[in-house]
């Protein structure tokens, strides 16, 4: 693989359909805490984290690192896109791949939102870093989280066990087209 070229962060805003994908500000804070205090956001991600630790621990402008993305529908935050390097990831498949993840509050979940979303943010991706692959990593329990690596071009890596369940690491590369 070659060397990964440096990326300007933060990107212009993306805007799609319905939803504008932005870098974090300090409106965001208690959007950031409801969705990493949900536990129905935590279900297949270990549970949810403790509000009122999160409540002293967040910064101002929470997630002001290159690779976020905050999701944004009519002025609110509904959720989170993250683009990261893996660089220390449980699988060496995924080793020096782009991981994808994102979390939506579930007021937020059913409108097709995470698709747009992550779809945007790899259309931007492909634009920023072409040919790079990316992972996406889930339980296989958490049927919409499979559904959408499946609608984003993401195939199967293999499955592997960990944090007690069955997990899918799937790899979306944009130099070949999906099945």
């Amino acid at each position: 693989m070659t060397e990964r070229q440096p990326v300007a962060w933060p990107p212009d805003p993306i805007k799609t359909e319905r939803l504008v994908l932005r870098e974090p500000e300090a409106r965001d804070r208690a959007a950031f805490i409801e969705l990493l205090a949900s536990p129905e956001v935590h279900t297949y991600l270990g549970g949810p984290q403790p509000r009122d630790e999160l409540e002293r621990e967040m910064p101002e402008v929470p997630g002001l690192r290159p690779g976020i993305f905050v999701v944004d529908l009519d002025g609110a935050m509904i959720g989170q896109i993250l683009l990261r390097r893996a660089a220390e990831h449980h699988r060496p498949a995924a080793v020096g791949k782009t991981d994808l993840g994102y979390l939506f509050l579930p007021r937020a979940w059913g409108f097709g939102y995470a698709t747009e979303a992550c779809a945007a943010a790899l259309a931007w991706f492909d634009g920023a870093l072409p040919g790079e692959p990316v992972v996406l990593t889930t339980q296989t329990a958490n049927v919409g989280s499979m559904r959408l690596a499946a609608k984003l071009g993401f195939t199967e890596v293999e499955r592997f066990q960990a944090w007690d369940a069955e997990q899918w690491l799937g790899l979306r590369s944009p130099a070949t087209p999906s099945a």
